[in-house]
């Protein structure tokens, strides 16, 4: 039996290195029985052609392609419908994982029963190295989606049965960059509940660039997803405030972002002590 399925979609990578980092990462894992599934999903620039090189030199990995670029959601979904493994693990084509990340999830989810997914902390890096960190809620409730999604999506593992309950990520157009919060709140309304462990098993790739490419309308979409959300949360009306705060966020230079986000978490931290 097949304990762990890794997905990870791609789409016209942008470093061959990074890509190729990411998936020795999971190669690499202490923890050996799992199958890794890649989709493909549209690239142009011949990200198909190295995926198909490196998927030879592991009979794990289990290459897929999309004609089109159908996206993340429904690149995701396909990966699941694949799937063989007991739990789904995500991994994202620049980032990559701590050698003993998939033990450490697999002993915990087979130790926790209640427990439907389980993600942890993450180093942030980029050209020159590691140059922050970023954790969540070890038990997030429903109000900690108000503020941001309380999790790292591509460090958690999930019980599969729990993602199939749900009908996987959701396809439509308010969830295009959005579909991981999406997921989530469906999770907690439909009863599923997640843990964040305090281990750094991931790290992201993560800068400027990646804040240039997210388009202003990309807020639109992520307050109708945080709408639909919190009303199945119940965290309307109260959490309407919330509801346009990725409008007003997307005015709001990232510096001082990030620093109204290191103040509400270092607040958290002590009300939670």
């Amino acid at each position: 039996m097949t304990m762990v399925s890794v997905i990870m979609s791609v789409f016209n990578t942008n470093d061959e290195t990074l890509l190729q980092h990411s998936i020795q990462s999971i190669i690499s894992q202490t923890f050996s029985n799992f199958e890794f599934i890649i989709c493909d999903d549209g690239s142009t620039d011949g990200t198909y052609e190295i995926l198909e090189t490196i998927s030879k030199g592991d009979s794990r990995i289990k290459l897929i392609k999309n004609e089109t670029n159908l996206r993340a959601a429904t690149a995701r979904n396909r990966c699941i419908s694949l799937s063989k493994g007991k739990y789904i693990a995500v991994m994202d084509a620049d980032d990559y994982s701590a050698v003993n990340r998939l033990q450490i999830q697999v002993d915990f989810l087979e130790n926790n029963k209640e427990i439907d997914f389980v993600g942890s902390g993450a180093d942030l890096y980029n050209e020159n190295g590691i140059w922050g960190h970023r954790k969540y809620n070890s038990t997030p409730e429903n109000k900690d989606f108000l503020f941001v999604l309380p999790f790292i999506h591509a460090s958690v593992m999930f019980r599969k049965k729990a993602l199939k309950a749900v009908g996987g990520y959701r396809v439509a157009k308010e969830t295009i960059r959005t579909e991981d919060y999406d997921l989530f709140m469906r999770l907690y309304a439909n009863g599923y509940k997640g843990v964040n462990l305090e281990d750094t098993l991931y790290f992201i790739n993560e800068d400027q660039s990646l804040y240039k490419r997210r388009k202003y309308y990309h807020k639109f979409n992520e307050a109708v997803v945080r709408y639909k959300g919190f009303r199945a949360l119940g965290l309307m009306p109260g959490g309407f405030l919330y509801v346009i705060k990725p409008l007003i966020v997307g005015l709001i230079p990232l510096s001082i972002l990030n620093l109204l986000k290191d103040k509400y978490y270092r607040h958290k931290k002590l009300v939670d002590k």
